[in-house]
């Protein structure tokens, strides 16, 4: 699967849905993606892992790094990983993702009340 990533709503919530693998090479691409999404400062942004399929120690990165960037002008970020997505979710567990971005189970949760 060839790496992705597309602008979709969730319940009127902007999300990134991010396909194929997430690493060295495609990090860059999600930074501009999450820069774009992020220039006019929305309330909330989901960056939806469900179709990943591999992701690394850059893209892990870029996913911290959009969420304090996101932080600093007021918006919320939260990743969506399902727990059988394994390969993706294991490296979200080991680096412990979830203590600086809320990871959800499922794009169903997505919305600023929303607790993993």
């Amino acid at each position: 699967m060839p790496f992705d990533v597309q602008f979709t709503t969730v319940r009127g919530h902007r999300v990134l849905d991010v396909s194929g693998e997430l690493d060295l090479l495609t990090a860059p691409r999600l930074a501009e993606e999450a820069e774009r999404a992020l220039d006019d400062a929305p309330a909330l942004l989901a960056i939806d892992l469900t179709a990943t399929t591999f992701i690394d120690s850059s893209g892990a990165r870029e996913l911290a790094r959009a969420a304090r960037a996101a932080g600093r002008s007021g918006t919320l970020v939260q990743v969506v990983c399902p727990p059988d997505n394994r390969p993706v979710r294991l490296v979200i567990d080991l680096l412990d993702l979830a203590a600086l971005v809320p990871v959800l189970p499922s794009p169903d949760l997505i919305g600023p009340d929303s607790r993993p």
